[in-house]
């Protein structure tokens, strides 16, 4: 049974693992104009001396789903300095994003991405993926998988700083 549990307990862990990058040097956060879903292009140079996460997540992503509430308690205390853009990558089902994002009672902005956006920040192999963006538009980190909000929290509190 303790072999079985430990087995258990590791491809729970594989699973669930976040890749963390701290980037170390500068690097511009490449700018974008996407659509929102009222089909209002959001462009990531309207944001200016804020901290911006932009969380790249899909409707039919588990992880994705269990952090969007974790994103939208951040926007809520952070509200004054942090932005957070949510780029739904569904290509097949973008009709289900307006629902789910009502469903959820997403605050935060949510745009539709592409292949340029994707490419542009290095290509997406896995989502969640976030980036942390600082006041002076440079990408702080980057997180590849479910995010503890504590870590986001403690990141966006030294960016603001």
């Amino acid at each position: 049974m303790k072999q079985f549990s430990a087995s258990l307990l590791l491809l729970l862990f594989v699973l669930f693992s976040v890749s963390t990058q701290s980037l170390g040097q500068e690097r511009k956060a490449p700018d974008f104009t996407l659509k929102g879903l009222d089909g209002k292009e959001v462009k990531l140079s309207d944001f200016k001396n804020k901290v911006v996460i932009l969380d790249f997540w899909a409707t039919w992503c588990p992880p994705c789903r269990k952090g969007i509430p974790d994103l939208i308690e951040l926007q809520k205390e952070f509200k004054k300095d942090l932005v957070v853009i949510g780029i739904s990558l569904d290509t097949h089902s973008k009709e289900d994003v307006p629902g789910f994002v009502k469903n959820y009672g997403i605050n935060y902005h949510v745009v539709y991405g592409d292949g340029k956006v994707v490419n542009a920040y290095g290509g997406v192999s896995a989502i969640p993926t976030s980036f942390i963006i600082d006041k002076k538009g440079n990408v702080q980190n980057k997180h590849v998988g479910l995010i503890a909000k504590e870590i986001l929290q403690k990141e966006i509190k030294s960016l603001i700083d």
